[in-house]
């Protein structure tokens, strides 16, 4: 098949994750894959590198921007109808709410043969203002119309959409946002390596969390309950992973309460590196209050780490509370503070639901299934077209 995805920017994040894990896959199975992109700047860090030596087509185009921005946004429209025109797909792939709005219309208007669109994360959530959500939606339910297959990351995805009306039931299908899981596999055993690189000493309980520095990431709260943490559990440290536009405020805090030797901030990792410093964990703590899908989560069970997580979206399909990890509700600081201590008082309890994890994630988030069912995804709705 002939495969074009879109997306708005390639930075280190999931949903792009996903994405050029799919074009790789489709590409090594045979496909004529084009990836088209916005540009890729700011602190979260660029995968425009690893795009480019995928062996695809990858097209950079400007006016392809996060930002709603109306002029840039009709021009982004008009040269991906060019460009469709142009490579005449078999299939239009979407990613996310800005690209899959304006590419879905574009794909439509272009009467390309299968238009599919991937919800990583909903545009619209109870963080945002009532006007803005309102926007979001009426966009959402246009988009919907325009394209024959809705891809969700995970199953609340699509209970959430239908409940505000975006899409039908039958357009929909959850494949699991999935991943390279051999390097977190492979570096699984490594804890000792990992804590004698990051200087950090066995007896510590470390407390991880991979997400940006930014807002709805839940680091706040994190300090909010940090004093009462190092009270309960003299030998807990932070080990947290990523930068973001929070970094200075969140580095000021630390100074100002003396925390300087309990954090440890890494900054900006390369995704690669990543599975080598899961091991110095003892658990993951994600306490995000939106998520499609934690991939961070995953990966710290790939790697056998049992998980506090905010029962948010996707997150009770990854974390099966009591079982793998435990899920708190978004915003209870006791409970996120209870669930940590309990984590960090039981050793054995740790070890129990991180093999637990690691069984369920190795099972459900192969990027070799995900590729395999996206693509099952574009034959069916091309079966659907042809007998329709």
């Amino acid at each position: 098949m002939k495969i074009v995805h879109v997306i708005t920017r390639l930075i280190v994040g999931g949903a792009q994750e996903n994405t050029i894990l799919t074009c790789e896959g489709q590409h090594r199975r045979g496909n004529d894959v084009t990836l088209i992109t916005g540009p890729s700047t700011g602190p979260e860090g660029s995968l425009m590198q690893r795009a480019g030596e995928g062996g695809y087509r990858v097209i950079v185009e400007e006016s392809l921007i996060r930002q709603a921005q109306p002029i840039k946004d009709i021009r982004a429209y008009q040269r991906l109808k060019k460009i469709f025109l142009q490579l005449q797909p078999d299939v239009i792939h979407t990613h996310s709410s800005k690209a899959g709005i304006v590419g879905r219309v574009a794909a439509w208007n272009c009467k390309v043969p299968v238009v599919v669109h991937t919800i990583h994360g909903l545009a619209f959530h109870p963080y945002q203002s009532k006007l803005t959500n309102a926007a979001w939606i009426a966009l959402e339910r246009f988009a919907a119309r325009r394209c024959h297959k809705i891809v969700s990351v995970a199953d609340a995805m699509t209970r959430q959409a239908l409940a505000c009306g975006v899409g039908k039931p039958e357009q929909f299908i959850t494949v699991y946002s999935g991943m390279d899981i051999q390097p977190f596999l492979s570096c699984a055993h490594q804890r000792a390596q990992a804590r004698h690189n990051l200087g950090i000493a066995d007896d510590r309980i470390v407390v991880g969390t991979i997400a940006r520095l930014q807002p709805l990431k839940g680091h706040d709260d994190l300090l909010a309950i940090a004093a009462e943490l190092f009270a309960a559990q003299p030998r807990l440290i932070f080990l947290w992973i990523g930068d973001g536009k929070f970094q200075p405020r969140i580095m000021a805090k630390i100074r100002s309460a003396g925390w300087q030797d309990r954090f440890i901030l890494t900054g900006l990792v390369p995704p690669t590196h990543v599975p080598q410093l899961i091991p110095a964990m003892d658990m993951m703590v994600h306490p995000s209050y939106r998520e499609g899908l934690p991939r961070a989560v995953v990966q710290g069970m790939l790697e056998a780490i049992p998980a506090v997580v905010y029962n948010c979206d996707g997150a009770n399909e990854v974390c099966l509370n009591g079982h793998s990890g435990i899920l708190v509700e978004p915003g209870d600081l006791p409970g996120l503070q209870k669930a940590i201590l309990r984590l960090s008082d039981n050793p054995d309890l740790r070890s129990a639901m991180g093999l637990n994890g690691k069984v369920l994630t190795a099972k459900r988030f192969d990027a070799n299934i995900m590729v395999d069912s996206l693509l099952d995804v574009y034959r069916k709705a091309q079966g659907e077209r042809h007998v329709s």
